[in-house]
């Protein structure tokens, strides 16, 4: 093809129609890219969301072993203290008897 055979009317039609497309494409890719930044900080935030609501279940779950421990604890107080009521009571027993 012969570029002599296109007008300088017809060269600069098809310059500002390329132009026109070029920046029809910016503009979307540029809303496109806006709703992608969008879409991912919404993200970040549910994504932080959910690590402050992990940090707090952890931090209540990590006194559950002390609670066995305490179970133990108080385990071992119980028996005491039934050893101590049944000594108790025969004290009173032996009180009731005693002449005196």
């Amino acid at each position: 093809m012969n570029l002599a055979l296109v007008s300088e009317g017809a060269a600069y039609t098809v310059w500002w129609i390329s132009l026109g497309i070029g920046v029809v494409v910016i503009v979307v890719v540029a809303v496109l890219l806006t709703l992608i930044v969008r879409t991912a900080r919404q993200i970040e935030g549910a994504a932080a969301d959910i690590w402050t609501v992990g940090q707090r279940i952890a931090n209540n779950t990590v006194h559950i072993p002390l609670l066995n421990r305490t179970n133990r604890l108080v385990g071992g107080i119980l028996e005491s203290a039934s050893g101590i009521d049944g000594a108790t009571a025969r004290i009173e027993e032996h009180a009731l008897d005693c002449p005196g």
